[in-house]
């Protein structure tokens, strides 16, 4: 197979599946894991692929957030094992806040029957699960629905949150790496998580390892302010190494 030949099986690829890993397209293409990089940087300086950590993304992807349905289909299981593993950091009693994503959705429908919990939240599919639990006490913050996240943001939310002191919150985040922290493509969402993190006296992220590297325009912690990154095996040696250099518990799940 040609150069060019490969390089726009890549883009096509890219364009697809969101996303291009370096080690599969190794294998599938049967070239080594240098020719892959050199064919992605050559799609990078022609402006059809962003390098990022252990792979690529399309441009189109920089400015584009799909939709909650969309999102909870991407890497179900490696999801759903984060989700259980992150159940184990729910206390038995006391306040705990759910920020807006997929697998924070997963792991409210986790919460035990007889928790005594009180449940701050601005994710309506949360708000879903834990609506009819007569043990958890749910209070929804308020303020402008986005339609692409389902997540309440603006002023009300934050100041609401500015005057709150949570014991836990567990967090959602588009693109997490130990340079950049946790970041997301909204500033208006960016800065309720931010205020969110300020909330909780004991933070976790929920971020599957595709997200890794994937760094967004508008970051809402450092990583260092995260006590735990919840991520799945598929995180390879490197980034484990580069999140050992952080003051963060790294649990695989």
């Amino acid at each position: 197979m040609y150069g060019a030949e490969r390089r726009q099986l890549l883009a096509q690829k890219a364009r697809q599946d969101g996303r291009v890993d370096v080690s599969s397209a190794s294998d599938e293409l049967a070239v080594a894991p240098e020719t892959i990089r050199r064919d992605l940087g050559v799609l990078e300086r022609q402006g059809v692929v962003r390098r990022v950590y252990g792979g690529a993304i399309p441009v189109e992807r920089l400015d584009f957030e799909p939709s909650v349905t969309l999102r909870d289909r991407t890497n179900e299981n490696q999801k759903e094992r984060i989700a259980r593993t992150a159940a184990r950091h729910l206390p038995e009693r006391g306040t705990v806040l759910l920020d807006g994503g997929t697998t924070t959705a997963r792991l409210a429908a986790l919460v035990p029957e007889g928790a005594e919990l009180t449940v701050v939240t601005n994710s309506l599919p949360v708000a879903q699960q834990l609506v009819g639990r007569r043990d958890c006490e749910l209070h929804i913050l308020g303020g402008r629905v986005r339609g692409t996240t389902l997540t309440s943001v603006g002023s009300w939310p934050q100041d609401v949150l500015d005057g709150l002191t949570v014991d836990v919150g567990f967090f959602g985040t588009n693109g997490f790496s130990a340079d950049r922290g946790c970041t997301t493509p909204d500033p208006a969402e960016s800065a309720v998580k931010a205020a969110m993190v300020r909330a909780c006296r004991r933070r976790v992220l929920l971020a599957d390892h595709t997200k890794y590297g994937d760094d967004r325009f508008s970051r809402f912690a450092h990583l260092d302010e995260m006590d735990a990154v919840v991520t799945d095996e598929g995180l390879d040696e490197q980034a484990r190494e580069a999140l050992a250099g952080t003051e963060t518990d790294v649990v695989i799940a």
